[in-house]
């Protein structure tokens, strides 16, 4: 009787340990959006060689220096946004005795463009400066009702389906914050006498957007928190009712002081949020400080301001799922640069807000890529600033990679909908990809073996996984659409940089 109650006790014991890890499988339901390696959220492990890599966007040419006398070494706090077939840049205009002396009014500005690349100021006729208004100021640091917000001035083109037509474009500026709204993005009005968002150290380029997979206004600022950190707020009403701010969270960590953060919805896959932070870096005077270029002229700013001197800022990524905890890659984005003059300064190497898609640099019938445009040769006496394109592939922030000894990717249990398998790759022309589709338990489901499926070798933003099946080659998935199921990659001296289950 002892052992069959034994057993009994076995077997009930069995039974439910299976039961509740059946229950606790999390399925992630991620019908036919695009999924980007950014962070960890969809994977379960990673064997052999493969790896998370951060990748790095390439430096192109100068698009913009500031050289109108309205403008000067000041340029600074930069969006870019495309609006229908134009291009829009909003900069700031000031000039400064070493970085800290202001030797004119703050001023905005806007400047446009047909392909992002090639920048004119349009003659706006709204703004007086030095007796003239042919300029393209739309703001000044004079005007008693807008001036206040020409330090860090952020407009947004607003999205959100019920946003009037007089309020198509939206910004926030000043300390505290206030709402600006316009009807071309030329002309600006206050929305309201109160600011929103008053509890915050503002003297950074804040911003806000509407969040069209959440349905609401988020907006991030920057406070202080063990040095230069973010916070966060949203609200289902952009001129009132914000929740009050709380501090971002990082994974690992947060990679240093943050001073900027230019976190946006990913256009190609809204439901991540990516951010693009200057990371302030002051390591005070050391020996390698005196061989960073024009020490001379370091001596000089540091006179009036130390950390003009001796702080560098550089550009940083991270990724978020919920919009307050962040996956913060902790190398650099983008580094200062094998500049021999005016580089590796405090305000060189500020990403713009916004991400815009332009032509390829490659060639004309290569794909469209991504575009963000950085600071150079800021703050420095005499000279304009100016404003340098970097270039980068469409979701290739990060991938998963592995040399040609090769390694595998798992992921997490999923559901997906949709009938093929698109996936975004680059190999050499001896490695390469396959994929395998694995049921609940980890075991390939037939017709899909990784071993069925053909080297995939090329470079693609789209390229469609296929698999052999009795002597023909298939694409079809939707015969599996209704199972929870893993992806399996397989990857030799390649790169995958994200999937998606094509409708």
């Amino acid at each position: 009787m002892k052992i069959i109650n034994l057993l009994s006790f076995l077997l009930i014991f069995k039974f439910c340990t299976a039961v509740s890890a059946e229950e606790n499988l999390e399925v992630l339901d991620i019908g036919d959006r695009r999924e980007l390696f950014v962070d960890n959220y969809i994977l379960e492990k990673l064997e052999g060689n493969a790896t998370q890599t951060l990748h790095h966007p390439v430096p192109r040419e100068i698009v913009f220096t500031s050289d109108k006398p309205w403008e000067g070494n000041g340029l600074n706090y930069v969006t870019v946004l495309k609006d229908g077939d134009n291009y829009k840049m909003y900069y700031r205009g000031g000039d400064y005795d070493r970085g800290v002396k202001s030797l004119h009014e703050q001023v905005y500005c806007l400047a446009i463009s047909k392909d992002g690349i090639k920048w004119t100021r349009p003659k706006l006729g709204l703004v007086e400066f030095e007796g003239s208004k042919d300029n393209n100021i739309i703001l000044t640091e004079k005007d008693p009702v807008l001036g206040y917000i020409c330090h860090n001035f952020s407009p947004f083109l607003d999205t959100n389906p019920k946003a009037s037509a007089e309020a198509r474009y939206k910004a926030v500026g000043g300390g505290p914050l206030f709402p600006l709204v316009s009807a071309d993005g030329v002309q600006w009005k206050k929305a309201t006498e109160k600011p929103i968002i008053t509890k915050g150290a503002f003297d950074s380029q804040n911003l806000a957007f509407w969040d069209s997979v959440r349905s609401e206004y988020r907006a991030y600022h920057r406070e202080f928190r063990n040095g230069r950190d973010i916070m966060t707020e949203t609200s289902d009403s952009f001129t009132s009712s914000w929740t009050k701010p709380v501090f971002l969270e990082y994974t690992p960590d947060r990679g240093g002081e943050l001073y900027t953060n230019q976190i946006m919805p990913y256009e190609r896959a809204p439901h991540i949020f990516i951010g693009f932070p200057t990371r302030y870096e002051d390591r005070g005077l050391t020996p390698s400080t005196r061989h960073l270029p024009q020490w001379k002229y370091r001596q000089k700013r540091s006179a009036l301001s130390l950390r003009e001197g001796t702080a560098v800022t550089e550009g940083l990524f991270m990724s978020s799922r919920d919009g307050l905890n962040f996956h913060v890659f902790q190398e650099a984005f983008i580094r200062p640069g094998l500049r021999t003059k005016d580089s590796w300064f405090y305000g060189d190497n500020y990403q713009n807000n916004g991400l815009v898609e332009t032509k390829s640099s490659l060639s004309e019938d290569a794909p469209s890529e991504l575009s963000m445009y950085l600071t150079e040769a800021t703050l420095q006496n005499g000279k304009p600033a100016k404003l340098r394109r970097y270039s980068i592939r469409m979701d290739g922030f990060a991938s998963i990679s592995a040399p040609m000894k090769g390694g595998k990717i798992i992921t997490k249990l999923l559901k997906f909908s949709g009938n093929k398998l698109s996936i975004n790759y680059s190999s050499s022309a001896r490695g390469g990809i396959r994929v395998g589709i694995l049921n609940q338990e980890g075991k390939s489901i037939s017709g899909y073996n990784l071993e069925d499926c053909p080297w995939i070798y090329g470079d693609s933003l789209d390229r469609i996984v296929e698999w052999n099946r009795s002597g023909e080659v298939t694409n079809k998935v939707s015969s599996i659409t209704d199972q929870d199921i893993k992806l399996v990659f397989e990857l030799k001296d390649a790169d995958l940089f994200s999937f998606k289950f094509e409708k």
